[in-house]
């Protein structure tokens, strides 16, 4: 979105009524006339030039030898597609484990199609429970043109479910040509009455006209009698237990927006799954950067008062505008992790190509600066991110010009910590910073000689920790020291890459709801280090890096490499938080001599209700463990498991339900998303 602060009175021609009278209105005609007229010049000029080339481009095509040499295009394009997939795999070993998660995703794809369905058996016992709250469901759904066999499958599906205190709302929009619609959906009205002798289960209601898929859905918000509400498309799938699981989850966490896993499938057939999404529990910087949760939402009618259910102005992304607005009222938003929709891909349909709906791009950018503007924020950007048009990049206006404090905590290891602070120094545009390198029982000549060199920088500071190694007290100790509002921890064998990686982080730092801020971190040979921490992950099943391993070009799971995103702790090697913060939780637990006190301090500010945050737009190099050696052998090995078991100890109860933007789906031994078999 354009900054409109830039905007200076220097740029804004001012007039005085004198200044209006001598103006020369007729000379100021004719030079917009020639103006005008050089204009039309151009523009005819490069018609010209483009008929031209399409003349030209034409001959090409029709040329016999470019016809006969097709074949060999295909397979030239066909062999940089692999090189280029190969590439984002990184290593040898990055190309082997991506043909272990394509291996288990295939076998994992046979439990989530009709496999998953119940058996007779246990559908009955499903249809025969008894809720303490047994809510109506009014399903929404918007006709338009349906195709006969969608239409009759998205009608059966809901039919086949196994909690049935639903309600079925058509608004038909069709042209006359698809008169059908109307009477395949009489049949099935006819077929329900006579089956539920309760009355009318599936309302209709031909429209005089296509009001679209925002006031289509509106007028089938209007015959909706139900407690909650479910938005369903017209040529979709239901899982039979879709609202069996929904109304569970109502009754159990008195949830008021639900919504569920989901997969693409090939027209004709839902066990030809293409893309299956497992999705995270509910995060607001997620959502703000890409409509994660998209179907099959159901909410609580109550959520609508006194506001509409879509925004005409949305149009195309009208379900995001919703999701967003809705969410923020709803008191309890709910995640089943089960995969209970099935989106139909075929040519017309956005789940197929965005660009069948190219205005759906404007709109969801629309959608999020409105939500972003309720929630107070000002002058920020709105882009489009590599992984795809609809995954945004936010950038939110830095407020003033805090102070960062940058905390390095160093032992020897010259040539490490030179790089480091030579990379800040020379790569941040940020410039109101101080480094303090918290010295700790160096011993090396070279040592002590560099840090004079560095006492000569205004911006440098130089700090004594005269006990023993431990993490933790070295960034306590350091803090004191430090005149910042904010603490970046950084470790001495990282490399600044991204030049505004300082803003970037502090943009999110910034936020009052946030606590802290995680960047994105590459070895050498730029493989991901760290792109988020999550809970469970890995054989001590305490915490690990997601992504870990994988290339630096890779898109992520669902594009997560490349937007900011919440995520239950980032590590301690580059990690931004408020002092304030720092302060109020009582700084990293010393405890944690070496290993997870990174974690637990995230764990803490997350206890405290703040949301934490990975940004892969704040980039840098990490060598880890070059200064201390590796925890996997020996001395060090043991007291990872000593810290390991101290800390599942402490966060016992938070480990056991698991992490919340980490989906239960998704294995705990692979750091890659891959399925559990």
């Amino acid at each position: 979105m354009e900054d409109e602060t830039k905007y200076t009175q220097t740029d804004v021609k001012t007039f005085s009524p004198a200044a209006e009278e001598e103006t020369d209105y007729r000379s100021e005609y004719e030079r917009e006339h020639l103006r005008n007229a050089d204009l039309a010049g151009r523009v005819a000029d490069l018609e010209a030039r483009c008929d031209e080339l399409t003349f030209k481009l034409n001959r090409i095509k029709e040329n016999p030898l470019w016809k006969m040499s097709a074949p060999l295009r295909r397979c030239m394009h066909f062999v940089i597609r692999q090189k280029n997939r190969l590439k984002n795999c990184g290593s040898l070993r990055g190309i082997l484990a991506k043909i272990k998660y394509k291996e288990i995703e295939r076998k994992a794809k046979e439990n989530y199609g009709t496999k998953s369905f119940p058996s007779e058996e246990e559908a009955k016992k499903r249809r025969e429970h008894i809720f303490p709250r047994m809510v109506k469901i009014s399903i929404l759904v918007p006709l338009y043109n349906t195709p006969e066999e969608y239409l009759r499958e998205m009608i059966e599906s809901v039919l086949n479910q196994t909690y049935e205190n639903w309600e079925l709302c058509l608004a038909d929009g069709s042209d006359e040509k698809h008169g059908y619609v109307e009477k395949v959906v009489k049949e099935y009205e006819d077929r329900v009455r006579e089956m539920k002798n309760c009355g009318p289960l599936i309302r209709y209601r031909k429209l005089e006209r296509n009001q679209g898929i925002s006031g289509n859905t509106n007028q089938c918000l209007e015959m909706a009698t139900g407690e909650f509400i479910g938005l369903f498309d017209h040529d979709d799938i239901l899982h039979p237990n879709a609202l069996y699981e929904y109304v569970k989850v109502i009754n159990e966490d008195d949830a008021d927006y639900i919504y569920c896993d989901e997969t693409t499938f090939k027209s004709g057939d839902i066990n030809k799954m293409l893309t299956m999404h497992f999705k995270p529990g509910y995060a607001i910087d997620n959502l703000r950067a890409n409509n994660y949760i998209c179907h099959f939402s159901v909410f609580a009618r109550e959520l609508l008062d006194g506001t509409e259910l879509f925004r005409s102005r949305f149009d195309g992304s009208q379900d995001h505008d919703m999701i967003l607005r809705l969410t923020d009222r709803a008191k309890h938003v709910v995640h089943v992790p089960k995969l209970l929709y099935y989106w139909r891909s075929h040519p017309e349909s956005v789940a197929s190509n965005i660009e069948a709906k190219p205005y759906a791009i404007e709109s969801a950018k629309g959608a999020v600066a409105d939500h972003l503007r309720r929630h107070g924020f000002e002058h920020f950007q709105i882009t489009s991110t590599r992984a795809f048009e609809t995954i945004f990049k936010i950038r939110y206006q830095i407020i003033g010009n805090p102070k960062i404090s940058i905390l390095i905590a160093n032992k020897d290891h010259v040539p490490d910590l030179k790089r480091c602070v030579s990379s800040i120094l020379e790569k941040s545009t940020y410039e109101n910073f101080e480094i303090i390198v918290i010295e700790n029982n160096s011993v090396e000549k070279e040592t002590f000689a560099y840090y004079e060199e560095l006492k000569e920088n205004d911006k440098i500071k130089v700090v004594n920790y005269e006990g023993t190694f431990n993490y933790s007290a070295v960034n306590n100790f350091g803090a004191k020291q430090a005149e910042g509002d904010y603490l970046l921890l950084l470790n001495n064998d990282t490399q600044v890459i991204t030049v505004n990686w300082i803003e970037e982080m502090l943009m999110y730092a910034q936020r009052k709801d946030v606590g802290v801020v995680g960047a994105k971190l590459y070895y050498g040979d730029k493989t991901i280090q760290h792109a988020g921490v999550v809970l469970g992950l890995g054989a001590h099943r305490t915490a690990g890096h997601s992504h870990y391993g994988q290339h630096r070009d890779n898109l992520g799971y669902m594009g997560r490499l490349c937007y900011a995103q919440n995520v239950s702790a980032v590590t301690g090697a580059c990690l931004l938080v408020a002092k304030t913060l720092f302060e109020e939780t009582g700084g990293l637990d010393e405890s944690f001599v070496v290993s997870l006190n990174d974690i637990d301090f995230c764990l803490k500010l997350r206890e405290k209700g703040y949301l934490n945050v990975f940004t892969p737009f704040a980039e840098l190099y990490h060598f880890e463990s070059m200064s201390r050696g590796a925890d996997d052998s020996g001395e060090r090995a043991q007291r990872y498991n000593q810290e390991s078991e101290r800390f599942r100890k402490k966060w016992k109860e938070v480990l056991a339900k698991g992490d919340p933007y980490y989906n239960p789906n998704f294995s705990l031994d692979r750091s890659d998303f891959a399925l559990k078999i």
